[in-house]
């Protein structure tokens, strides 16, 4: 297989017990996740940006799929996260990137595209129309920080994401987490949301909630759907890249199998690697296949 990702990539500087840690972040670890579940004949291409004087830390990952559609900036976004007892957390951005640039004429030549919306700003709605004008394969996108605002001190807050429904047009299968869900639309009822989104088009709705495992929506017959998996108790050494790890698995699964229940569970276990892991880039998903 073939598969396009899209993303921008972020210095993360993670803040937990009176610590700094300064690691690669996002887009970073949807393809480390990709790396880990791929085979020797599939391909892996990057639309993502770069800056050289911090590329070392990426390049270990990077350095394992195609990087020609890779571009170069003066500075990547700087992530402050802050993790709290609970699993939400804080994040305050320096550093705000454009979007990321598109060349559509190549999109063809994919058997999948993953979008994660690390910063918000990685693509523009119009950028995904003019994706789907040229791509008639299935297109992922984790909603991620397209959920979220900012304020003044570049605190970033969840907000209701504008437009949402014409987003969901344009994609097959949609990732949130818990609170990224309630962003989608003005309505309370998970059930409900899920309802609205299906109805602009997606076919797949996937909400990820931490150590309670993952559902998955759908519809069948015009009747909605769900089928959730929960995941085993396991000690938590890791809180960063578990959910793009998730998405990555999944969609890579479903590629190959179509088996909706049976991505959900591969991706669960992918997750659950990552929660409990203290070097990711150690982890085998060979168990997976």
């Amino acid at each position: 297989m073939k598969i396009l990702v899209i993303g921008h990539s972020v210095e993360d500087h993670i803040h937990l017990e009176g610590k700094e840690i300064v690691k690669p972040g996002g887009i970073y670890y949807s393809v480390l996740g990709l790396t880990k579940i791929c085979t020797a004949a599939d391909e892996i291409h990057l639309v993502t940006a770069l800056q050289r004087s911090n590329q070392h830390l990426f390049k270990d990952v990077y350095n394992k799929v195609t990087t020609q559609l890779v571009s170069y900036v003066d500075e990547i976004p700087k992530v402050h996260i802050i993790l709290e007892s609970s699993n939400d957390r804080i994040e305050c951005y320096e550093n705000f990137s454009e979007r990321l640039e598109i060349n559509f004429n190549i999109l063809k030549d994919y058997d999948g595209i993953l979008i994660n919306m690390i910063t918000g700003f990685d693509i523009t709605l119009e950028q995904l129309k003019q994706i789907r004008e040229h791509f008639g394969g299935m297109i992922y996108l984790d909603v991620h920080t397209l959920s979220r605002g900012f304020d003044k001190s570049k605190k970033r807050w969840f907000r209701f994401i504008e437009d949402f429904c014409k987003w969901a047009a344009e994609l097959d299968i949609i990732q949130v987490n818990q609170y990224e869900i309630k962003t989608l639309f003005n309505l309370e009822n998970e059930f409900d949301i899920a309802e609205r989104v299906l109805s602009c088009g997606t076919k797949l709705l996937i909400e990820t909630r931490a150590e309670k495992g993952a559902c998955l929506y759908y519809k069948e017959s015009d009747e909605l759907k769900s089928i959730c998996h929960s995941v085993e108790r396991i000690n938590q050494n890791n809180k960063v890249g578990c959910g793009d790890i998730f998405g990555s698995v999944f969609f890579y699964t479903y590629l190959k199998t179509k088996n909706s229940e049976k991505s959900l569970i591969a991706a669960n276990i992918a997750a659950s690697q990552a929660v409990a892991s203290d070097n990711l880039t150690k982890m085998n998903f060979k168990e997976l296949e």
